[in-house]
């Protein structure tokens, strides 16, 4: 803005030869465009690019004014691209105008004029995915963020936003390789909550397909995908999950082991410790600590755990 101000009309020259005219015509133009700089910037593009292309027919005795018009016009293709956010113009509208403010930024080899521009077409090329996952329109999304990441790769919440497709596409390879991605971009002591916010997402993503896993029998299968989700952090509810597939595998150390670790950090009544206690308790029957177990299996008897926990201490021949 502080270029435009410096704008000001240009006085024709009294010249009657053939030269002269088209220099005329050129201040004309130029004078068109000054005079509605601040009030219609489509206008003023136009008259600009006059300049530039009547200039060039002039030659020489033009360069001054064509050299003017070149420096105005990159700020104002930006302030088109930024119009058309204020406006709330359609999403595509908003990148054909950025892009059309990089074109002429790169074409009058101003460097600022880009940076502003590129920073416009990231924000619309987030819009636009945002927009699409919101339609659930994945294929889109995708696209949309892939290219703000190839102006801006360390647009951050593209990348989070891209895992969070993947996992709407229960695409677990690409939500790994994503979500890793995005925390080996976060800084630790800086980026804490926001780092605590993915691992949980990555872990409770993979540790669910673990259960599921689990649920079918797939107990090798299962084990893979708790082992991704261990490596985002630790969590009482998959120290469960782990307890159950070892001790289904009859890896009774292991079961035990994670049945333990479940008990460490479960922090709630006797009811909500009681699921960890059952496994314990399979772990120490499948190796064969008949006492160790009679005592798991009575702290197990709570709430869905009750019945079985009976039936294992009858069996057991429990006191």
């Amino acid at each position: 803005m502080k270029k435009f101000a410096g704008l000001f009309l240009v006085a024709f020259a009294a010249v009657s030869v053939l030269n002269g005219q088209e220099r005329n015509d050129v201040i004309k133009s130029y004078n068109e465009g000054a005079k509605v700089l601040q009030t219609d910037v489509t206008a003023a593009i136009a008259a600009f690019e006059n300049v530039v292309t009547l200039s060039e027919k002039v030659g020489e005795s033009a360069n001054d004014l064509k050299t003017k018009a070149m420096q105005v016009l990159p700020g104002l293709y930006v302030r088109a691209a930024n119009n058309a956010i204020k406006e709330n113009k359609p999403t595509a509208e908003i990148i054909k105008a950025a892009k059309t403010a990089i074109a002429a930024a790169e074409k009058y080899n101003n460097t600022a004029g880009k940076d502003n521009a590129s920073k416009i077409l990231v924000q619309a090329y987030n819009k636009m995915g945002t927009e699409s996952f919101t339609a659930k329109d994945y294929d889109n999304a995708l696209l949309a963020f892939d290219s703000l990441l190839a102006i801006n790769p360390d647009y951050n919440n593209a990348m989070y936003n891209k895992a969070l497709i993947y996992r709407s596409q229960n695409n677990s390879a690409a939500f790994e390789e994503t979500i890793d991605l995005f925390l080996g971009k976060l800084e630790a002591g800086k980026d804490d909550q926001v780092i605590k916010q993915a691992s949980t997402l990555a872990l409770e993503y993979f540790r669910a397909a673990g259960s599921q896993q689990n649920q079918a029998e797939n107990l090798d299968e299962a084990l893979v995908l708790l082992e991704k989700a261990a490596k985002y952090g630790e969590d009482k509810d998959l120290f469960y999950f782990f307890a159950d597939v070892y001790n289904k595998k009859k890896s009774f150390d292991s079961g035990i082991e994670y049945a333990r670790k479940g008990l460490a950090l479960e922090t709630g009544e006797a009811e909500a410790k009681a699921k960890f206690y059952f496994q314990l308790g399979l772990g120490q029957e499948g190796k064969g600590q008949t006492a160790e177990a009679c005592s798991s299996f009575k702290n197990a008897m709570f709430g869905p755990f009750a019945e079985p926990s009976k039936a294992k201490r009858t069996n057991l021949k429990c006191q």
